[in-house]
């Protein structure tokens, strides 16, 4: 049976890179189980608010929208770890593993220079909020907010290179993979 990607990675890494991918995972996670918890709290309590009060709070709204931003995010990041991202895969299901490497090859390192790309320009928006001086929830900088897109980006890109590394040295070093 084969290992997964993840593991694969953390048997190939350093110690150092283990517990940072290790550290990573558990970061993302926490992130991800706050963001959902606060989201149902804050849309219920809103809801709440209106429904028996006639009140609620203005930026409630908006938060909501962001918090469901950076939980798609985060979830695309720990998605890209775990190698369980969208794709559309129709040839490794009809030819043998050894010959689908080399599509994946080419899938990945486009999903890496994609994501590079949109990391560079959710960078040059954020550098446009922070210019145009822009605010979110009443009056707060929106560069803040928006900053975890580029490195959300960032760290796609990285996970997808890193992957694409991974099947090539799979390619060259057939011996490896069977190990």
């Amino acid at each position: 049976m084969r290992r997964s990607l993840t593991a694969n990675r953390l048997s190939s890494t350093p110690g150092i890179a283990a517990r940072l991918e290790k550290w990573g995972t558990a970061l993302e996670s926490t992130a991800l189980v706050l963001l959902l918890g606060a989201l149902m709290l804050l849309a219920v309590g809103q809801i709440v608010l209106r429904i028996f009060f006639s009140y609620g709070f203005i930026w409630a709204d908006e938060l909501v929208k962001l918090f469901v931003l950076w939980i798609a995010l985060i979830a695309s990041i720990a998605a890209s770890r775990s190698n369980r991202h969208l794709r559309i895969d129709l040839l490794s299901h009809f030819v043998a593993d050894k010959y689908a490497r080399f599509p994946r090859i080419i899938v990945e390192a486009f999903a890496a220079i994609v994501c590079a790309l949109l990391a560079w320009h959710s960078w040059r928006f954020v550098q446009l909020t922070i210019e145009f001086e822009d605010s979110i929830l009443v009056d707060f900088p929106a560069w803040i907010a928006y900053s975890l897109l580029p490195l959300s980006f960032v760290l796609m890109s990285y996970r997808f290179a890193l992957s694409c590394g991974s099947e090539v040295v799979r390619a060259v070093r057939p011996d490896e993979a069977a190990e």
